[in-house]
């Protein structure tokens, strides 16, 4: 499946690379432009050796340290399957930073706990984990820095054909925002709410919140919007 659309991947280089690879196996081939605003930049980083277990909310946690043979609690299962080639004794909470939270309290491990996670992050998930009796410390194993959008990104966001911007943080929303306003026609791709009101200013002409926020529900809305591109380039969309 092919049309005039252009798919803008805002996500650090390998995780745009392999989302891509995604959108290829299942027949969505749009022309795409690499624009990452957000770089990966690891810390060195040492667990301690008392820990029962780990808490990971992304595959960037589970990359920057040593796999063990312990029990870790992911976010989805992208994040579970990563973590499970590393070694880990790996749970997906198949969903959000609630839905992890809400598994880490129903198997209620004696702890201590240790969230792996990057300089930035929401839902204070070590506190909101210790207050509730589950001792959890945290540990900052990566930073998440600032990239501007390219010149080619900015050159085709001004223009009048018709962009698809997937965005997979409310960080990386933020800076899409803060480097416009645009005038080409958006159709944003959100993972989550908390995304798409972080998209809002951009102004798209269309937006879609993935069913549940993770690669394979973003894949299908990107479908979406490029199975109806095709059908009124084909003229068959039209009354």
């Amino acid at each position: 499946m092919t049309s005039d659309l252009t798919l803008l991947m805002t996500r650090p280089m390998a995780a745009s690379e392999a989302f891509v690879e995604m959108l290829r196996q299942a027949g969505i081939d749009l022309k795409v432009v690499m624009s990452p605003v957000l770089e990966i930049v690891r810390r060195d980083v040492t667990l301690p050796s008392d820990l029962a277990g780990v808490v990971f909310t992304s595959k960037n946690g589970v990359a920057a340290v040593a796999g063990r043979d312990l029990p870790c609690w992911c976010v989805g299962d992208s994040t579970a399957a990563a973590a499970k080639e590393a070694g880990w004794q790996a749970v997906s909470a198949g969903g959000d930073v609630e839905a992890l939270y809400q598994r880490i309290l129903a198997d209620a491990p004696r702890g201590p706990l240790l969230h792996v996670r990057g300089e930035h992050a929401r839902g204070n998930l070590a506190e909101r984990l210790s207050a509730a009796g589950i001792e959890t410390r945290d540990v900052v194993a990566y930073a998440q820095e600032v990239r501007a959008l390219t010149d080619e990104a900015k050159r085709l966001l001004m223009r009048e054909n018709p962009v698809v911007l997937p965005l997979f943080s409310p960080r990386s929303a933020q800076h899409v925002v803060s480097q416009g306003p645009y005038t080409a026609p958006l159709q944003v791709v959100a993972i989550s709410d908390a995304v798409a009101a972080e998209a809002a200013g951009l102004r798209a002409q269309g937006m879609e919140i993935a069913r549940t926020p993770d690669a394979v529900s973003m894949v299908a809305a990107i479908k979406h919007f490029a199975d109806a591109a095709c059908r009124i380039e084909s003229g068959t969309g039209r009354a």
